[in-house]
């Protein structure tokens, strides 16, 4: 009995020992995934291409958005780590792809004065670009292949909210690809293409007037072009607007709007900014009933995007339950009791008393 508590106190001793030993993280080290470092350096990029970045905001309005950024590059990296897991990873042949469609709006001397800008290189945008093709597999495969919506749901839906499908007066259903001078700190189209000058706007605006006279389709380049945070995603669709609406709206744009036939696109520029419009369909007033194919498909996508939101947020949950991940970032924070942190204060220079030299290294 002596002996066991003998060993039982020595394995106790060596378990301190061992702990003690474990080292801290350096202190560029914001966060660890499983295992997987994020440093500082990742989040300083991120933050540099955003316009709030060249404005005077507070410490905390900073840490704050740094804070957020790092939280969704640990939930990059989970998915990430997913698609490599599940053989879903984006290839090297589906990069340069892409890539070559990134570069496509520009000269190569324009492309490269972009991304040096905002402190990137040729490799961090493929390397972005990776992330999010595999990502958006990912979720193809986990999520939106597990979408079902049949008939009863949308006949349940159309029953319940009988009184939207009745129209007082004509509407038009848009879809839309934007296109503005300035940088969006919102942007959320898959190309994260975005036209940050007057130049840039026309030129991208001609691009894609030239692909969708080409034939290409009008939902894919919203998706991967329009700097629409709210449409994009979406296709560039904007639902049906009623005609009083357009009351409100530039002159020119309204114009544009009631001359269009269903089917057609047209550009209008108000204020510098580029709106590639297509009318989808346009809606007399009246009861809309179920059998209409245009009731039935705007239905269908609503509960899907409806479904596609709650299981996208319930998979990121499950993928952070089964990860072992440490923010320490957030950690420093709670510590310095919300000031900020030595981590995330901005190295000193040291600039030489007058009259003297810098200290050899």
């Amino acid at each position: 009995m002596i002996r066991s508590l003998a060993v039982l106190g020595i394995a106790t001793v060596l378990l301190a020992g061992s702990c003690q030993k474990q080292q801290a993280p350096a202190a560029d080290v914001w966060a660890v995934v499983n295992g997987k470092e994020i440093r500082r350096d990742e989040v300083e990029k991120y933050y540099r291409t955003l316009p709030q970045a060249s404005a005077k905001g507070s410490d905390e309005e900073v840490l704050s958005l740094k804070l957020n950024i790092l939280d969704e590059l640990i939930n990059n990296e989970l998915l990430l780590e997913r698609a490599r897991t599940l053989g879903v990873e984006a290839s090297d042949g589906e990069v340069e792809d892409k890539f070559t469609e990134r570069k496509s709006p520009y000269t190569e001397e324009e492309f490269q004065r972009q991304i040096s800008d905002i402190g990137m290189t040729v490799d961090d945008v493929k390397r972005e670009l990776r992330r999010q093709l595999s990502i958006q597999k990912l979720i193809n495969r986990e999520v939106v292949s597990k979408i079902a919506i049949s008939d009863q749901d949308i006949a349940n839906f159309y029953n319940e909210n009988r009184d939207q499908f009745n129209v007082t007066e004509a509407q038009y259903r848009l879809a839309q690809i934007l296109i503005t001078p300035v940088r969006d700190p919102q942007l959320r189209n898959r190309q994260s293409n975005d036209a940050t000058t007057p130049a840039d706007a026309r030129r991208k605006t001609d691009m894609l007037n030239e692909r969708i006279g080409g034939g290409a389709d009008f939902v894919q380049l919203a998706m991967d072009y329009s700097e629409d945070p709210n449409s994009a995603s979406t296709g560039g669709d904007l639902g049906f607007v009623p005609e009083s609406a357009f009351n409100q709206a530039p002159p020119e744009l309204k114009r544009a709007v009631l001359q269009l036939r269903p089917g057609e696109v047209t550009t209008v520029s108000v204020g510098g900014a580029y709106r590639i419009l297509k009318l989808l369909s346009r809606e007399l007033p009246g009861q809309r009933d179920l059998n209409d194919p245009a009731v039935k498909e705007n239905i269908r996508s609503g509960l899907r995007n409806r479904q596609e939101q709650l299981l996208r947020a319930a998979y990121m949950t499950v993928a952070r339950n089964d990860a072992k991940v440490v923010n320490y970032l957030a950690r420093q924070v709670l510590e310095a009791q919300g000031k900020l942190p030595a981590a995330a204060q901005t190295p000193a220079v040291n600039i030489p008393a007058s009259g003297s030299t810098p200290a050899k290294q």
